[in-house]
């Protein structure tokens, strides 16, 4: 397994969000990574119903089994609402175009490429605590 990196710099972090944000899920799905801590696993793994209505998120971790929940923070309620707006409650939260729930693989490629047009050089990972502080400033 190769080591990565949280993103560092807010700049950066701000990069890749505009890169992002041309599409709403890919968007959300790296909001939620920055500024819940969250694997990608975990991320992947959730339902409209466990954040559509919610001021916290609650899951059992996949790889370590325990139980967490945090809140939802000012940042990610409104894109969490406009992006479950119209989606019913049993759906994955992130879907692919064919209705099929968005895979680790094409999460990571999605974060690569956008790091890759941001021009960052270093691996960056979907998940580390230090991504919390850098993007919450």
């Amino acid at each position: 397994m190769s080591c990565v990196e949280p993103i560092r710099k807010l700049k950066d972090l701000r990069k890749v969000e505009s890169i992002l944000s041309k599409n709403p899920r890919d968007l959300l799905f790296f909001t939620i990574g920055t500024n819940c801590g969250l694997r990608i696993s975990d991320i992947l793994a959730l339902n409209v119903e466990d954040v559509k209505g919610k001021n916290y998120i609650q899951i059992i971790e996949k790889k370590t089994g325990k139980f967490k929940k945090f809140p939802i923070n000012a940042k990610l309620k409104p894109m969490l609402e406009n992006f479950t707006k119209n989606k019913p409650l049993d759906d994955p939260l992130f879907m692919t175009k064919f209705k099929n729930r968005l895979g680790r693989v094409t999460a990571y490629y999605t974060i690569k490429d956008a790091c890759n047009q941001a021009k960052l050089e270093d691996k960056f990972g979907t998940h580390n605590e230090k991504n919390f502080r850098v993007s919450s400033l």
